[in-house]
């Protein structure tokens, strides 16, 4: 198990990608600790982590608040005195077409998936900095890259966390913490599971693979991008979108 003895902090961990990618992290032999804005839907989380052996703190945040991630962090650095590994997962959607969207839904989304990866990345720098030792992965997506009708604030947003992800790489590689993305395609989650079958359908057929993606296969590159085994890639966006874009 190559996390045995990491502490890893996983954003928007109760459900879906979130999940996965804290189960994945603990059956490698990280502890968690899962942040998310509800405790109580973190529960099943916190349960399957635990089962697998691996400490699990569950923490309730608003990634959208800076003190509020400080105070996770001192919180985690209390309990189990280090950060090793960071997972931005934590994300919304308020969908419109622009002329539709309403300002607020724009900042929301922007304080949420931008700024939350700002705010929880600040946090962690410090004592990844002071251990020489640090792998921070920020969750995009492919709407970051290619656009989407109807996501102008999401798209933006992730475009965002992609600028964002290789810069901080440039910064803060001297001292061996190494900044990545991972931008998912259409994945099989609460975020789309509502859409109409008709409009899965039609995603379908733009998908090589022939599939929407499963959580797994994000956690699944999460697990690569913070083992010793990418210990060289740094400023890097892995796309795992069934070929949907192929970047």
């Amino acid at each position: 198990m190559s996390l045995a003895g990491k502490v890893a902090i996983v954003t928007g961990a109760a459900q879906g990608i979130g999940r996965a990618v804290a189960e994945e992290l603990a059956r490698d032999g990280a502890d968690v600790v899962v942040a998310d804005l509800d405790p109580g839907r973190s529960q099943e989380t916190v349960a399957s982590v635990e089962k697998l052996g691996r400490r699990a703190l569950n923490v309730k945040v608003n990634v959208a608040d800076f003190n509020e991630v400080k105070a996770m962090v001192d919180q985690v650095l209390k309990a189990w005195g280090k950060v090793d590994v960071l997972v931005n997962n934590a994300g919304i959607t308020r969908d419109a077409l622009l002329l539709r969207m309403k300002e607020e839904d724009w900042n929301l989304v922007l304080q949420v998936n931008l700024n939350g990866t700002f705010h929880c990345t600040k946090a962690v720098l410090q004592p990844m900095t002071k251990q020489r030792y640090g792998r921070i992965v920020n969750i995009a997506s492919i709407v970051g890259v290619m656009g989407n009708v109807g996501q102008a604030n999401y798209a933006a947003s992730k475009a965002a966390v992609i600028g964002f992800t290789k810069t901080v790489a440039r910064e803060y590689a001297s001292r061996n913490v190494t900044v990545n993305a991972v931008a998912p395609g259409f994945i099989d989650t609460a975020m789309t599971q509502g859409l109409p079958a008709d409009v899965k359908e039609t995603l379908q057929k733009q998908i090589p693979l022939g599939r929407l993606g499963r959580p797994e296969d994000i956690a699944a590159a999460v697990r690569f991008l913070v083992s010793e085994e990418a210990a060289y890639i740094t400023g890097h966006v892995l796309h795992v979108n069934g070929g949907m874009l192929m970047a």
